[in-house]
């Protein structure tokens, strides 16, 4: 059966996952688009339903392959004229799916790792995505976010991870400086992103440390910046006085790998 009616209950359900409270309520989240569902397949992820337009299948825009694969999973199929109402994509390719979010808890940092990304009230979805996948590429397992931060199953961050979303843990801080606290006890350095410093993130020993990447417009907070080790910024030759947060934090992250030798 093909759903018709903007009325019904599933497609209600699906509106109602664009918004926070509700992924939070229902521990859901929406992915879409072909490369997202097979990301979502690949790594296991807790597909509950798969949403096709059956329009759109009929048309052939989706592959054969992946109908195949999908057939074990609960499908629902609606109209064009329906999918075109939950999507968000300006050309959707006419799937999405219902992801059960992972449960992950502050307990589960793991203080036997060699680096540790920090966000520190990130806000602009794109540089949250942006972010998860620079990490992604350094194979990153976790990074912590302080509560104010982006939400990462906000439907334009999970888009723009291209699938990171599924392969790193997101761990949200309740109390970012009782968390930086605990990592310096596991005698992690603790690098702060300040524009007020002079120290360059090219004379810094990465080894057995966290960087902190702060707000878009305000930076790292001031009680943050109280527990750093040391504060750290990117020489500008220009005259641009900073970078995006996500382009800084790129920046820093490959530095640091290639300062430690992880980078061949």
């Amino acid at each position: 059966m093909t759903i018709t009616s903007k009325d019904n209950e599933t497609i209600k359900h699906i509106k109602k996952l664009k918004e926070k409270k509700y992924r939070e309520e229902y521990n859901e989240f929406i992915i879409e688009g072909i490369k997202m569902i097979e990301e979502a397949m690949l790594e296991n992820a807790k597909i509950k339903s798969i949403i096709i337009c059956d329009d759109c299948k009929s048309a052939g825009m989706i592959p054969n392959e992946l109908l195949y694969e999908i057939a074990k999973y609960e499908c629902i199929y609606v109209s064009e004229k329906i999918f075109n109402t939950i999507t968000d994509v300006t050309n959707p390719q006419g799937i999405m799916a219902i992801i059960e979010k992972p449960e992950i808890q502050e307990k589960e940092i793991d203080y036997k790792a060699s680096n540790y990304l920090i966000l520190d009230n990130i806000q602009d979805p794109g540089n949250m995505g942006t972010i998860l996948r620079t990490v992604d590429s350094l194979n990153f397992k976790q990074i912590i976010v302080s509560k104010g931060s982006s939400d990462v199953y906000n439907p334009k961050v999970v888009r723009s991870t291209m699938g990171a979303i599924f392969r790193v843990q997101v761990i949200e801080s309740q109390n970012l400086v009782k968390t930086i606290k605990e990592l310096k006890k596991h005698k992690i350095k603790i690098y702060v992103t300040d524009l007020q410093t002079d120290k360059s993130i090219y004379n810094v020993d990465y080894t057995k440390s966290a960087i902190i990447i702060g707000n878009e417009a305000n930076g790292v907070s001031e009680e943050v910046l109280k527990e750093a080790t040391e504060r750290i910024k990117i020489p500008m030759i220009g005259k641009t006085e900073s970078l995006n947060a996500a382009v800084a934090t790129s920046v820093i992250l490959y530095e640091a790998y290639r300062s430690i030798g992880k980078l061949k």
